[in-house]
């Protein structure tokens, strides 16, 4: 079983991430910010990875620290899960469309946190949730995840399909790097570590 359950308890966020590699896509999300959920929602969905989470936050001052926590808590969910990463591809990429709007995300399982953030939002918010706020929600991802990640929003009028866009990408990319490889047996490195 490819699964993790983590928690994360601070004075901001106590956060709950439960995730399943070789899952179905099904996602039980409540972070208390509706379109952050929705975005989780599509890493699931499109990554085929059962996902659970659960968040209590100080939404009172803004939703920074639970969207980032979340962040967190599923990097570290992720490294418990891959393991020792033998026998899996590494490597992943995605290009996903929603009408106007294209992404392209690149993963690399490398054991060296990396990001790479190019998305000109359109405009600052979407509905309530600061944009801004997808860059650190993957910054808390990859440093726990000890991933290299390169989202690159290529183009888009509509803030909601960007980022939208991203997070699919994120997810086929995620599924694709998690993937076992039927030639591989060792650990995809010429160090015979990551």
């Amino acid at each position: 079983m490819r699964s993790a359950e983590v928690q994360r308890n601070t004075l901001e966020t106590q956060i709950r991430v439960k995730v399943d590699l070789d899952g179905s896509g099904i996602s039980k999300l409540a972070t208390g910010v509706g379109f952050f959920d929705h975005m989780l929602d599509q890493i699931a969905r499109h990554g085929m990875i059962d996902l659970e989470v659960t968040a209590a936050g100080d939404l009172h001052i803004d939703a920074h620290h639970t969207v980032e926590d979340v962040g967190i808590t599923l990097g570290q969910a992720l490294v418990q899960a891959i393991g020792d990463k033998k026998g899996v591809r590494r490597y992943g990429h995605a290009y996903v469309p929603l009408d106007e709007a294209l992404s392209r995300v690149v993963v690399d399982l490398s054991g060296r946190p990396g990001l790479v953030f190019e998305v000109p939002f359109v405009r600052g918010t979407v509905g309530e949730f600061d944009v801004d706020l997808v860059r650190e929600f993957f910054q808390g991802l990859v440093n726990h995840a000890a991933m290299t990640v390169h989202i690159d929003a290529l183009r888009g009028d509509n803030a909601h399909h960007q980022a939208e866009t991203v997070f699919k990408a994120f997810g086929r990319a995620l599924r694709m790097a998690v993937e076992a490889d039927p030639r591989a047996s060792g650990i995809p490195s010429t160090k015979g570590s990551l």
